[in-house]
C-alpha cells in the first residue's frame, strides 16, 4: 500500500480510503468485520463514514457496526485513521426545530458526542461537514471546531461538496484565527464527473487541501458492470444511464482491455494521477470486491494512457477561466 500527507497536515493516510456507506445496509455486519479486518491487513488505515449512514431511522448503524469491530481490540483502533461526517438531519426528537440538515456550532457538539458514542472511541481524527451551510458565519463554525480540537475529541477538520470559493473562505476565516483550517474536501469526481477541475481541484491544491473523490465509479456505472448488469448490482442497472454513455462506456472497456486491468481499477487510478487527490473512496459490498481493488494503487497510467482517457471522458477542459476564456 502507498501512503500520502492527508493535505498539508502531517497525517499520512492510505491512497485508498475504505468507504463503508453499505455497512448495515447492503452488508451485514458479519461481512463489514472481514471487509475491515482485510483492509487493515493490506495497509489501508484511512476508513471513511458519516453519521448518517445506516439511513433513515438506522441513520448511525453503520458508525455502531465499525465501534462494534474497534471494541474487539487487537489493536484495530489504533491502526485507523478515522474519519467521519455530520450535516444530515438525525433521528433524535431532541433536537427539535435543529433536526434539520445544516451546519452550527450547536450540530456540531451535539453530533460529535453521538458519533463518538456510536463508534466506541474517544477522538476521531477527521471530522467532516458533510454539505456547506452558507447561513452559519465562520465565526461560530471555527469556534466550535476549536473547542472540540482543545478537547482533544477530533485531530484535523475537513469538510465534503464544498465550492472551490467554500473551499478559500474557510481557509481565509481559519488563518485570521491562527488555526490550521481545512484539510480535506471530500468531493464527487469520476471519468465522467470532472467538473471539480475547474475549480475545486484547483482551489484545493492552492489552499494545501487534500482531495477525497466520492463516487469514483460514478454510481457503478464506471465499475464494468453497467454493460453486462450483475443480479444485485443495482447502483450500475441504470438502463437510462447506461444508454446515455454506452459509446463511450464501450470504448472504455476496449482500453481497459488492451490494458489487462478492470474497469473499477482503471477508473479508480485515474483520480490518483489528479492534482492535490490523496484517495478515492472504495465502497466494497463485499471482501472479494475490497480484494480487486488493492491493485489499484500499483497501476501506472503514462502520458499516453491518460491522452486516451481524456479523449472517452472530456473533461472540462483545464482550470477556470482558461476553460472557457481567452
Amino acid at each position: 500500500m502507498k501512503y500520502s500527507y492527508l493535505g498539508r497536515s502531517g497525517l499520512k493516510v492510505s491512497r485508498l480510503c475504505l468507504g463503508t456507506m453499505n455497512f448495515g445496509v447492503d452488508t451485514e455486519e458479519r461481512e463489514a468485520f472481514k471487509i475491515m479486518d482485510a483492509a487493515v491487513d493490506a495497509g489501508i488505515n484511512f476508513f471513511d463514514t458519516a453519521n448518517i449512514y445506516g439511513w433513515g431511522e438506522n441513520a448511525g448503524r453503520t458508525e455502531e457496526i465499525i465501534g462494534k469491530w474497534f471494541a474487539q481490540g487487537g489493536g484495530r483502533r489504533e491502526k485507523v485513521v478515522l474519519a467521519t461526517k455530520f450535516h444530515g438531519e438525525m433521528a433524535d426528537p431532541n433536537d427539535g426545530p435543529n433536526k434539520a440538515p445544516g451546519l452550527s456550532a450547536y450540530k456540531l457538539r451535539r453530533h460529535l458526542e453521538g458519533s463518538l458514542r456510536r463508534l466506541q472511541t474517544d477522538h476521531i481524527e477527521l471530522y467532516q461537514m458533510h454539505h456547506v451551510d452558507r447561513n452559519v458565519s465562520w465565526d461560530e463554525l471555527w469556534e466550535g471546531f476549536n473547542v472540540a480540537l482543545y478537547q482533544e475529541k477530533i485531530g484535523y477538520v475537513g469538510s465534503s461538496n464544498f465550492a472551490g470559493r467554500d473551499l478559500v473562505k474557510a481557509q481565509y476565516e481559519a488563518k485570521a484565527k491562527g488555526m490550521l483550517g481545512l484539510v480535506s474536501e471530500q468531493h464527487k469526481f469520476s471519468l465522467l464527473c470532472r467538473l471539480p477541475e475547474l475549480e475545486v481541484l484547483p482551489a484545493a491544491e492552492e489552499q494545501g487541501i487534500g482531495v477525497i473523490a466520492w463516487s469514483p465509479l460514478d454510481g457503478g456505472l464506471l465499475s464494468g458492470h453497467a454493460l453486462r448488469p450483475v443480479p444485485g448490482s443495482k447502483r450500475a442497472n441504470d438502463p437510462a444511464r447506461v444508454e446515455k454513455h454506452r459509446g463511450q462506456l464501450e470504448a472504455f472497456e476496449r482500453f481497459c482491455r488492451e490494458l489487462g486491468e478492470s474497469e473499477a481499477n482503471v477508473a479508480l487510478a485515474w483520480t490518483l494521477t489528479r492534482p492535490a487527490m490523496t484517495a478515492p473512496i472504495i465502497g466494497p459490498r463485499t471482501l472479494e470486491q475490497l480484494e480487486s481493488a488493492l491493485r489499484v494503487a500499483d497501476i501506472q497510467l503514462g502520458e499516453a494512457e491518460l491522452r486516451r482517457l481524456d479523449e472517452i471522458f472530456p473533461g472540462p477542459g483545464g482550470e477556470a477561466p482558461q476553460a472557457y476564456a481567452w
